[in-house]
């Protein structure tokens, strides 16, 4: 059982604001980089995959160490590893900052990924520990809105900040934030396992060495081509350092000790359906926050804030439906319900995106079909965690909470690297080659046969995500699924916490 303080309720806003504080500013340095790659490239003279590492670097690191991270903060103490992560996402930022050439700065970004992995992972997890009831719920909510408007934001405020001032303050002003999380940590309360067991080197040497080159691979893949031995060999030796994982968890696990990951955890229905759900929140959403904002300037002559604009309509709803989404649970709606409402509703709006994109198209279009992603996505983006949370034991909630992280961290270098790679393949198919594929993809203005390429393919693309969430929407149903022969429920399809919403006005620690 973990070992908490029982805090006052001042000191659990105080920790609610400074994990909110690095679940809002993390995500927004994720995707605001993006629109710093041209400006980058042209300092550091770098293009192709050295000049994307920027971006992917920080994915792959961010999401191979938050298993890791959330299962040594059950070890050591949550609120030491959250300070660790903190001071080494700030010391990172600032070296990318200083950064004279592309290899320096694509380590620096990698160290960042690993920085924040310390601070997602084990943010969430003491929020899981330190609030109950109605309180845990909108906590999460309030985790769900922070998370997805920082990521939402990110492409608009650091597109405004490169432009201004440069891509290298952009990089200093994450580190400011960075530093003022770490200060706030040390008033964090503290929570680790009872049982203080050796760390199980072996699995975090497998895990992420095999995470990393599997996503590496699918990196590789749309640069070197899928059966290029540059793509083959690292995801062979990924695939099977992943197995080799498994392997040594489940023996670890029946001799007694303590795996970085039980894989009970994967075969459990009453937990996996919930990160899989979260997947698939990622993954009908990612297409349009990375990919939209080139395909606008490209094809429309959106500037690189404009096209950042675009995606307060994902921002705006993310803010408020969390919150929407708490109410109902409190009010007795399953988080089955609102996860499985989402899913359709963001392969609705995926659907509906693809059908409006034509060249020299306007902002009004856009609008209803984001609007729609946006606010199906903070339905259920911090509900779901708390669902998932609450379904194992409260020692292993870092390790659950970093599996959580690592599925949704996974998600976005997946999809960055899947999509593109796909969006290739069919610009390809009508282009002619893979040289007229990737500079129509690049963004710049584009003559009408080349930007209706575009549009065509992008159609497809988000045609492909929608079926993929129906998919993944289907799988998240039967694993969740009231059980009729025996009269009992296989998951928890009941509310978070079922404690009337007038009990759930103010947060509440323990």
């Amino acid at each position: 059982m973990a070992t908490a303080a029982h805090t006052p309720a001042p000191r659990g806003r105080t920790t609610l604001a400074v994990v909110l504080l690095g679940l809002f500013t993390l995500p927004m340095a994720m995707s605001g980089t993006t629109v710093a790659l041209p400006s980058i490239g042209a300092d550091l003279d770098a293009s192709g995959g050295a000049l994307n590492w920027v971006v992917t670097g920080y994915f792959l690191a961010a999401s191979s160490f938050m298993l890791v991270a959330g299962s040594l903060g059950d070890l050591y103490g949550r609120r030491r590893l959250f300070s660790l992560g903190a001071l080494l996402y700030t010391i990172s930022t600032i070296a990318s900052a200083a950064a004279q050439n592309i290899l320096l700065l694509d380590i620096a970004r990698i160290m960042v990924g690993i920085g924040a992995a310390g601070v997602m992972a084990t943010g969430t997890a003491l929020l899981a520990t330190i609030f109950e009831g109605p309180a845990r719920t909108k906590a999460f909510a309030l985790a769900g809105t922070t998370g997805s408007v920082g990521l939402s934001l990110g492409p608009t405020v650091s597109g405004s900040i490169v432009d201004a001032l440069g891509w290298r303050t952009t990089f200093l002003a994450y580190a400011a934030v960075g530093a003022v999380i770490l200060i706030g940590s040390v008033v964090l309360p503290d929570a680790r396992a009872a049982i203080r067991p050796k760390v199980d080197k072996a699995g975090a040497a497998t895990f992420i060495s095999g995470l990393a080159l599997t996503l590496f691979a699918i990196t590789q893949g749309p640069q070197q081509g899928w059966g290029s031995p540059a793509t083959l060999l690292p995801l062979a030796l990924g695939l099977g350092l992943l197995v080799t994982f498994v392997r040594l968890e489940r023996r670890l696990a029946a001799a007694g000790g303590r795996p970085i990951l039980d894989i009970s955890l994967a075969a459990d229905r009453k937990f996996i359906a919930w990160p899989l759900g979260s997947f698939a929140l990622g993954a009908g959403t990612g297409a349009a926050m990375v990919f939209l904002p080139t395909y606008l300037q490209g094809t429309s002559g959106f500037s690189a804030r404009e096209a950042g604009l675009v995606l307060l309509f994902l921002s705006v709803p993310m803010a408020v439906m969390p919150q929407i989404g708490a109410r109902l649970v409190n009010r007795g709606v399953t988080v089955r319900t609102l996860l499985l409402t989402s899913l359709v509703l963001i392969a609705a709006g995926n659907i509906w995106l693809g059908a409006v994109l034509n060249p020299g198209m306007g902002t009004a279009p856009l609008a209803a079909p984001v609007l729609i992603l946006g606010a199906a996505t903070g339905l259920s983006f911090g509900i779901i965690d708390a669902q998932a949370l609450t379904a194992v034991d409260a020692s292993r909630t870092g390790m659950a909470s970093g599996f959580l992280n690592t599925v949704r961290g996974g998600t976005g270098a997946v999809m960055l690297t899947v999509f593109g790679a796909l969006l290739l393949a069919l610009l390809e198919a009508r282009a002619g080659s893979p040289e007229a594929a990737g500079r129509i993809s690049s963004g710049v203005a584009q003559e009408a046969l080349q930007a209706q390429q575009f549009s065509e393919s992008m159609r497809l693309g988000l045609w492909a995500v929608a079926a993929l969430v129906a998919v993944l929407a289907l799988a998240v149903a039967a694993l969740t699924r009231t059980s009729t022969r025996s009269g009992t429920q296989s998951p928890d399809l009941t509310n978070t916490d079922p404690a009337p919403l007038a009990k759930a006005t103010t947060l509440q620690t323990r």
